[in-house]
């Protein structure tokens, strides 16, 4: 299906609704199960994809110098979801009836409260472009990686059935 969009990007078709309910998800799934520790949880959900997108240490890290981009997370708040009460506008949730425990409480972007207790704070214009630049070490990895992991012929002889 995404082939639909080459050319012509207002084609694609639309992906799924639930990404303000990942990260719960994930925190339910993962840590609340002990498949993920927390620190394991802040990587696979901001170092690491800050890393990835080659936005380090801008983004993804509580360091002297980056955004000061932070959630503050409430391991014991819970909440039922369902698409009646999300933020997006679509009808429907991929989750819907999922019970999470674990929610952001606060989240600050740029160091300014954006979402508090589940209502949007942003003001408008808040938003910012960051630029990157391409290639980063990791998209090089990935090349890397899909060329050695490739599927791969394998001649065989002395194989009854075959006949060789």
């Amino acid at each position: 299906q995404k082939r639909n969009g080459v050319g012509d990007f207002t084609k694609i078709p639309n992906g799924t609704g639930g990404l303000e309910d990942r990260m719960p998800v994930l925190w339910t799934t993962g840590v609340n199960t002990g498949r993920l520790t927390m620190n394991e949880f802040v990587a696979v959900t901001s170092t690491n994809v800050a890393k990835i997108l080659n936005m380090y240490p801008k983004k993804g890290a509580i360091v002297e110098g980056a955004d000061a981009d932070i959630v503050v997370w409430d391991p014991q708040r819970k909440k039922k979801i369902t698409s009646k009460k999300q933020q997006s506008v679509i009808d429907y949730n991929v989750f819907e009836g999922f019970e999470v425990t674990g929610l952001p409480r606060f989240v600050f972007s740029r160091g300014e409260l954006s979402i508090q207790e589940a209502e949007i704070k942003a003001k408008p214009g808040h938003g910012e472009f960051v630029g990157r630049e391409p290639n980063a070490a990791v998209n090089r990895a990935l090349s890397t990686w899909k060329e050695i992991s490739a599927p791969r012929k394998v001649e065989r002889t002395g194989i009854p059935a075959t006949g060789v």
